[in-house]
């Protein structure tokens, strides 16, 4: 049987649509072909559009050829035996690619701070604002390059663009042991952030590739406590490097050549090791490869498409969405990259020593996997995320108000009352960081609530120049002048708090109500419900697709 649904709100162009149909219907060019017309409401197409949709076939022009080598006509159960064979071979080859990568990225861009403390102003002659810029500079270059590489992303293979990128990044900073002046070591943050700016992009797209839309969280939460991860084996290392005297080359030097070596070797590693996707996979055999691409319909955003969609980029430009996880990585990020830049720095003001200082370090990572593991877990165990990203706001709110009320200068370094207070601060100073909480689920609503590959790859970006715009900012707001309290630094973090509390609570209730809204349509028989996943592969958006729902 075969029936058109038409919206009201529908003229002129669904009545040409519709005719259309019925006379192809009549020349018997449509028959026992065409099921339903659904009616969906998309950004760009306006509200009501027609899209003919075929029930019993498949848009093969929609789909990657590259999936359509692989995918079936409709879904197919994967016992939980075999999902979980599946999901133990892919962890094998994909997350220790993504774990270690993030781990060293994070410890390259860690060296700067560990090498503030060896005496890296002091020999490079810097002054003023100018250790600031060092970190700024890397995140004006991603600024830059963002929009490029998420473009070849999407059109190369992802592993080896990977690949290449870090073997880049080794080298430029093994390069950094150059860095006599002030000229130099500017040239090598910024070639750093070139090449570095790729790593996060690639996760998001890979995690949203491999694993399906339950798993994504603790997959993303798994390599991005791997910030933690570096402070604690980076305070550790610093330590050793530290007790460094007599050798031909400054300890922080030893520490930049170390790391760059370690990060080529890395790159070559995941060069060979590391598939571009399961389709491409030659370690698999044909019928696991069908598996992995089956397992992750249920995602309904697609594996990959390197077709550049027009309608697309304008249906991203004018979802709420995209413009909510930009700010939500620029609130997050403005104070993350201050605080990682002059952690240091910071906790040495308290009146800990130079060594005492590297190992805290660990502790404030040990600190940040928790953090980050904790967020994952009860995000997926309670299905709640924007709920929890709020909670873990509230505890930064708490050390901030503490590290700007507290004083500890002019007191008796000996007395009780000065080594309570130092290790108040110390704590409180742990406690602002709670907010990497919230960066950790906001790149899981982002792999999990963007779909069509062109719009995933453009918010993507987006996400990622609010990530590099915060970064930029971050440690302009630490000013000399204000240390080493930095009450003008602190003061706009609690700002940051603030707006991403208002703005969180406004994007939960802009995805609830979109899904009552698509609860709505088929409740209406305006649209009807893909029950058997058919179009999942079609490189639909999530506002052109009626059965997406979106995790809030």
């Amino acid at each position: 049987m075969i029936s058109f649904k038409v919206s009201k709100n529908n003229s002129n162009s669904s009545s040409s649509i519709y005719s259309a149909a019925i006379s192809h219907l009549e020349e018997g060019k449509m028959k026992g072909l065409v099921e339903h017309v659904e009616t969906v409401e998309t950004g760009p197409h306006g509200k009501g559009k027609l899209h003919l949709r075929d029930g019993d076939n498949i848009d093969e022009e929609r789909v990657d050829k590259d999936i359509l080598a692989y995918m079936e006509d409709s879904a197919i159960e994967i016992d939980d035996t075999t999902n979980k064979r599946l999901r133990s071979m892919i962890n094998k080859r994909i997350l220790p690619c993504m774990i270690v990568t993030y781990f060293l990225q994070a410890l390259d861009k860690g060296t700067l701070s560990f090498a503030s403390i060896m005496g890296i102003r002091e020999d490079a002659g810097l002054v003023g604002q100018q250790y600031s810029w060092l970190t700024t500079c890397t995140y004006l270059a991603v600024l830059f390059w963002e929009w490029p590489t998420n473009w070849i992303i999407q059109k190369l293979p992802i592993a080896k663009y990977l690949a290449f990128n870090i073997i880049a990044w080794g080298i430029v900073l093994s390069c950094h042991a150059l860095g006599k002046n002030f000229a130099i070591l500017v040239v090598v943050r910024t070639l750093l952030g070139f090449f570095e700016c790729c790593c996060q992009p690639c996760f998001i797209l890979m995690s949203a590739m491999w694993y399906k839309r339950s798993e994504q969280a603790s997959i993303i939460a798994l390599w991005y406590m791997m910030n933690g991860g570096q402070q604690i084996v980076g305070g550790l290392l610093s330590y050793c490097f530290s007790l460094i005297d007599g050798a031909a080359l400054r300890n922080w030097e030893i520490l930049f050549l170390t790391y760059g070596c370690i990060t080529v070797v890395w790159g070559v590693f995941v060069l060979w090791w590391t598939p571009d996707s399961p389709m491409k996979a030659k370690c698999f055999s044909e019928t696991d490869k069908k598996l992995m691409v089956e397992r992750v319909r249920s995602n309904q955003t697609g594996i990959q498409n390197k077709e550049f969609k027009k309608y697309q980029l304008y249906e991203a430009l004018s979802d709420p969405q995209t413009y909510c996880y930009f700010f939500i990585q620029f609130l997050t990020s403005l104070p993350t990259s201050g605080l990682g830049a002059f952690a240091n720095i910071i906790i040495s003001s308290f009146g800990f020593s130079v060594l005492q200082t590297q190992l805290l370090a660990m502790v404030l990572g040990a600190y940040l996997i928790v953090l980050l593991l904790s967020s994952a877990w009860l995000s997926s165990r309670f299905n709640q995320n924007i709920l929890f990203m709020i909670c873990y706001v509230v505890p930064s709110i708490i050390g901030t108000v503490v590290l700007m009320t507290v004083t500890y200068t002019g007191m008796d370094t000996d007395s009780y009352e000065y080594k309570l207070r130092r290790g108040v601060l110390l704590f409180c100073y742990y406690l602002t960081l709670s907010f990497w909480g919230v960066a950790n689920l906001g790149l899981s609503l982002l792999s999990r609530n963007i779909a069509g590959q062109t719009k995933k790859s453009f918010c993507t970006a987006l996400n990622f120049v609010g990530w590099a715009v915060g970064n930029c900012v971050g440690p302009q707001v630490f000013r000399d002048q204000d240390s080493p309290r930095y009450l003008t630094a602190f003061a706009t973090h609690m700002g940051c708090y603030a707006a991403l509390i208002i703005l969180l609570l406004c994007m939960r209730l802009w995805l609830m109500k979109e899904n009552f809204r698509k609860d709505k349509l088929i409740e209406r028989g305006e649209a009807v419900a893909d029950s058997k996943l058919k179009h999942a592969f079609e490189d639909l958006t999530d506002m052109e697709n009626v059965n997406f729902r979106y995790a809030y």
